[in-house]
């Protein structure tokens, strides 16, 4: 399971690279579980094959240097240069396919999860934050298998994957990302964590604002609780000064951890950064029947 980056990654969702986005939904979840169980009987299969650009497995080609029982053996040099042609680009394709694969290799756990759709407000958490132990302060006791779910977001090799069962692996898939979670909410309190989240709020990643007077402010995430499993994360509106549900194309953050984001987050940032606090709207809605303003004692 954690043996290569491309087998951590493709074994996780049984797709390719370019697919990781699509798939977040339970649906996709029971189909990336099955997928994963096809994958480790795939690893037990003969080693002659080479991984494609896709992600799919492919086996070179031998073709070009076959030659039928009537063709001719004393053919001029011609057909041996367009035979030794065919296989230099056979043997190209090879090289060119290996290449592409081991690119897919470079990407993190980290850059994987946070690279998936529905997890847009996460920003991606320096390894060395990580790997201080003092960051990490309090955790080991609120997430189940701490020490693999840690491994699996490092990347590190672990020696003990084939004593763990495939519902193991399960939890400890689920173990990575809430560990991942609850290291987010302090990071992003930091200096780093903080311009990270800051480079995000100029690209508008955590939506705008649905007020009709707010004029499309960019929002901010924010949890109703720091407690896990307590509610889903919200946007919060520095201008308005409200929370609100994600909008549609942020969906997928439907399922995601207020926690991960915590409560004090957008305003230490709104203090931090001050210069981009917007001033509160002068403007709100006003009721009116036939054009006339409604009383306050008739509402």
């Amino acid at each position: 399971m954690y043996k290569d980056r491309s087998t951590a990654t493709e074994g996780r969702t049984g797709a390719s690279k370019s697919e990781l986005g699509t798939l977040r939904d339970p649906s996709d979840r029971k189909r990336i579980n099955d997928a994963l169980d096809k994958h480790l009987h795939l690893e037990k299969s003969p080693p002659s094959t080479s991984k494609g650009a896709n992600g799919r497995l492919s086996i070179p080609s031998t073709s070009a240097g076959r030659r039928g029982p009537g063709d001719s053996r004393n053919a001029s040099g011609l057909d041996k240069a367009n035979y030794t042609e065919d296989v230099e680009d056979s043997d190209t394709d090879s090289e060119e396919s290996d290449v592409s694969g081991s690119d897919g290799d470079d990407t993190s756990w980290i850059s994987w999860f946070c690279n998936l759709r529905g997890n847009e407000f996460f920003c991606e958490v320096d390894d060395e934050y990580i790997q201080d132990d003092f960051n990490l302060c309090g955790l080991s006791s609120q997430v189940p298998y701490y020490d693999y779910a840690l491994d699996l977001i490092l990347d590190v090799e672990s020696s003990n994957d084939d004593i763990l069962t495939e519902e193991q692996n399960e939890l400890v898939e689920s173990a990575a990302e809430m560990l991942y979670g609850l290291i987010h909410v302090r990071y992003i309190l930091t200096s780093k964590g903080m311009n990270a989240m800051l480079e995000k709020y100029k690209n508008t990643d955590f939506g705008r604002c649905p007020r009709v007077y707010c004029s499309g402010q960019p929002c901010l995430p924010v949890g109703q609780s720091d407690i896990p499993r307590t509610s889903t994360v919200k946007i919060y509106c520095p201008k308005c000064e409200d929370v609100y549900y994600p909008r549609s194309k942020y969906q997928g953050n439907s399922d995601t951890d207020g926690a991960y984001f915590g409560t004090t987050f957008p305003h230490l940032f709104l203090m931090t950064y001050a210069h981009i606090k917007p001033s509160r709207p002068m403007q709100s809605y006003v009721p009116k029947i036939f054009g006339f303003k409604i009383h306050k004692s008739a509402r």
